[in-house]
């Protein structure tokens, strides 16, 4: 009885009435009409105003065939348009020729022609964020059983943000005075934080000391052959980063980060569990193989808790999603910027990322390309930096010295200009330690003398630095812990020649 009354209910209501998309006819003629007077009114709209922002399909042609005739240097007047479109056309009773006049006999001035342009800009944002609500509804309704639902948020989320990137209207040129501004604020918040860094501080001494600090809107890729540590690098930087965070409860209540940092850390290849593990190792000093096969004792079973307390607050988030594309990792770290905050985000690997399916149907190469565009995009927008590794190819064993340089990146071209910086993790102990002749002879002697000399040291070679030096940094390296530190002051001096 309740349902048929429901369904009474429901088909007494009375239909919803037929609403029309957002638009302003008036403010397109006005802008139109100022374009046809006076030419020099476009470039008030050009850098964010497209054809397609104009509801009515007539003014969409007109401002096209205008600003392809204004851009090669012609006249775009009522006279030189009509010929370019169909002189049968009805426009409310009126011909083409009699339209385009009356546009320009009802344009008064060019002052307002800014202000028009963002009315019908706004006025299409408007249109596109209906018809992305509209597809979401119908996507809900209809999806297909392989189209999850956290696709279609990311997929929603995707188009609003290249909504709201593409032709934004409050970019463009600024008051150098504005930028002086900036950069000196930069300098008093790099006085006041630890280690009077500009960037955050990776917890390296002589790395930060070459570079300030991972720098707000860089892209640092962090590059190195299998065994060298890039993972375990990436790591100890992360967790330094995240251990050094505190912030400050501003006035309105949000938290503003005044040292250290909250992490991003998206773990393409390894599993957040075997990343905890890591850390806890690095920490706690006990290997992550013992603590895995269970070889612990009490005492270490209580450092390792001690360490997990410690740990648990940290601001890291780890995202272990195999397979992201670049643009659902974009997505994702928006999300976390928005909802947590973010200062530092790291990608371990470049390669298990993939484009766009239209990219990836070309080649390789030009996916690469796609994603590094992207990431170095989001690090500017998000205004943080981004530690992305990357592989090195094989051509890097061919060679005497296996030092590598930037060639040795696979997609090299891409990576390489995109990046901001560039490192690499080496470690002659890796390549030595395989090498060892037979005990007992003259060369198995003389191993033992370059093994020790290379023992726990790695280097960390910086190929490029857009605003610093390039060259090579000495750190210590424990292979048991897979962590990195700054190597002893007595490590960093020379040996004193012997006495004859």
């Amino acid at each position: 009885m309740a349902l048929e009354s429901t369904a009474r209910k429901r088909v007494e209501e009375p239909v919803a009435p037929y609403r029309i998309a957002p638009h302003n006819i008036e403010a397109e003629q006005s802008l139109l009409g100022a374009i046809l007077v006076n030419n020099e009114a476009l470039y008030r709209v050009s850098d964010f105003l497209e054809p397609e922002h104009f509801f009515e399909p007539v003014h969409q042609q007109i401002f096209e065939i205008g600003r392809s005739l204004i851009r090669t240097g012609k006249l775009a007047s009522p006279v030189t348009l009509k010929t370019f479109l169909p002189a049968e056309v009805d426009i409310a009773g009126m011909t083409v020729a009699q339209y385009l006049a009356r546009l320009a006999a009802e344009a008064t001035t060019i002052i307002n022609a800014a202000d028009y342009g963002r009315t019908v800009y706004d006025l299409a944002t408007r249109r596109k964020l209906i018809e992305i609500g509209e597809d979401m509804v119908n996507g809900a309704f209809d999806a297909p059983v392989d189209f999850a639902p956290r696709d279609q948020i990311e997929e929603a989320e995707r188009r609003l943000y290249d909504l709201a990137e593409i032709g934004r209207y409050g970019g463009g040129f600024q008051k150098f005075e504005a930028a002086l501004t900036t950069a000196v604020d930069m300098a008093a918040k790099a006085y006041q934080r630890d280690g009077k860094l500009s960037g955050l501080a990776s917890g390296l001494r002589d790395l930060d000391g070459k570079m300030g600090g991972l720098q707000s809107s860089d892209l640092i890729i962090l590059a190195g052959r299998p065994g060298m540590g890039k993972t375990a690098l990436a790591t100890n930087i992360a967790y330094n980063v995240a251990r050094a965070w505190r912030g400050e409860v501003q006035a309105d209540g949000h938290i503003t980060t005044v040292n250290g940092g909250i992490v991003a850390f998206f773990s393409l290849e390894m599993s957040a569990e075997q990343l905890a593990t890591r850390i806890i190792a690095e920490q706690s000093g006990i290997p992550s193989s013992t603590i895995r096969r269970g070889g612990i004792n009490e005492r270490d079973f209580e450092k390792i808790k001690d360490v997990a307390v410690e740990l648990q607050h940290l601001p890291l988030f780890i995202d272990e999603t195999g397979g992201l594309t670049v643009a659902q990792l974009a997505a994702r770290a928006r999300r976390l910027k928005r909802q947590k905050g973010m200062d530092l985000l790291v990608i371990d690997y470049i390669q298990l990322l993939q484009g766009s399916s239209r990219r990836s149907q070309e080649n390789r190469v030009q996916e690469v390309t796609e994603i590094t565009t992207n990431l170095k995009a989001l690090a500017k927008e998000l205004n943080v930096p981004i530690v992305a590794l990357s592989q090195l190819s094989r051509q890097v064993e061919n060679r005497d010295d296996k030092r590598p340089q930037l060639s040795d990146l696979r997609e090299s071209g891409s990576i390489e200009q995109d990046a901001d910086v560039v490192m690499f993790v080496f470690r002659e102990e890796y390549y030595l330690s395989n090498k060892e002749p037979r005990p007992g002879s003259e060369e198995h002697l003389k191993w033992q003398t370059d093994m020790a000399a290379v023992h726990g040291k790695a280097e960390i070679i910086i190929g490029k630095q857009r605003h610093g030096p390039t060259g090579t940094v000495n750190v210590h390296f424990d292979a048991a812990v897979t962590r990195f530190d700054n190597l002893a002051d007595s490590e960093l001096i020379p040996e004193r020649p012997s006495d004859y």
